[in-house]
């Protein structure tokens, strides 16, 4: 399959995170850059965090989620860890 090209730099890929919207050329899901954004990192220091990114591609997330805000959400809560998920993981490392 070929990757579906939604933005200038925002594709969905069914190889790579099972579709997700995804920054081309990375495996970077655009939920990773809304993530650190609604946590109060600035776009402009983004790629401080992801240096493989340029600040074209995490405004191009942004805008995608803009838009696209539902979708983004979906995937941030499947990827979510639960309390007892996360406490389960932290014992065991």
């Amino acid at each position: 399959m070929t990757a579906e090209i939604l933005t200038r730099y925002v594709i969905k890929d069914a190889a790579i995170h099972g579709g997700e919207p995804t920054i081309a050329g990375t495996r970077t899901p655009v939920r990773a850059i809304v993530e650190l954004w609604r946590q109060g990192t600035l776009p402009e220091l983004i790629p401080q965090q992801l240096p493989h990114l340029t600040l074209a591609q995490i405004f191009d997330a942004l805008s995608y989620y803009s838009d696209h805000q539902q979708e983004i959400h979906h995937a941030i809560e499947r990827h979510r860890f639960s309390d007892d998920q996360f406490d389960h993981w932290v014992k065991h490392v």
